[in-house]
């Protein structure tokens, strides 16, 4: 799943964001409330994690705001403010569920889950296609041409991002810091490598290559 993490505190931000990753999700992390109301109406989100206590714009302004424009987005509040009046406050605005600091993350884990199985949410996209090619984001299963491919975690969230982004260059710089979360060249060929496995298992047993190689820019999946 794509999932927004909006949240100050950047110990708190980086753990719940590889945490999510390691689990194969793609992960945005914004550390502000303003930024982070732009890119939740800019960018489709399966999941919204949102701190209440922001600057610049507080989680439940974000919140509400969101749902006045019609964005369903289920979110998550994450904050230490656990009195029951907060509780409701928080739901009223909007949010699906209250998390209170300090927790654990295997209980934010299970709380995005039990989000994704939520109608509401399987009514959202649920599939990414190309060709016949299929991924279904919430069984996290991958076919093609009816049969099931094996991927990696990180081998998910690579085919993921190409599959959110088809028929769009995608240049190594790209794949780094949105899969990897890597904003420097770590002068290695891990995009290379992950590409190749992934090609290995998505095209390589089949008639028609879907990966395309971009000379000199990247690469992108397309029909």
């Amino acid at each position: 799943m794509k999932i927004l993490v909006i949240e100050d505190d950047v110990t708190t931000g980086d753990y719940i964001a590889h945490g999510l990753r390691e689990e194969g999700h793609t992960v945005d992390l914004i550390a502000n409330g303003r930024d982070g109301l732009i890119q939740a109406t800019t960018t489709a989100y399966d999941i919204l994690i949102v701190d209440r206590m922001l600057p610049d714009l507080d989680g439940i302004s974000i919140i509400k705001t969101l749902r006045g424009a019609k964005n369903l987005t289920p979110a998550i509040f994450l904050t230490s403010l656990g009195g029951v009046d907060d509780r409701i406050d928080g739901l009223n605005a909007g949010g699906d569920d209250y998390l209170v600091k300090p927790f654990a993350f295997g209980e934010l884990s299970a709380r995005v889950a039990a989000l994704a199985r939520r109608p509401q949410m399987q009514e959202q996209e649920s599939t990414l296609n190309a060709g016949d090619l299929t991924m279904d984001l919430l069984r996290r299963k991958v076919t093609r041409a009816g049969v099931e491919i094996d991927l990696l975690p990180r081998e998910f969230a690579l085919l993921e991002h190409f599959l959110r982004r088809k028929g769009r260059v995608q240049t190594r710089t790209m794949l780094l810091e949105s899969v990897w979360d890597i904003s420097f060249d770590p002068q290695t060929n891990v995009v290379e490598t992950h590409i190749s496995r992934l090609r290995a298992k998505v095209d390589k047993p089949f008639d028609k290559e879907l990966i395309k190689t971009v000379r000199g820019s990247g690469y992108r999946i397309e029909e």
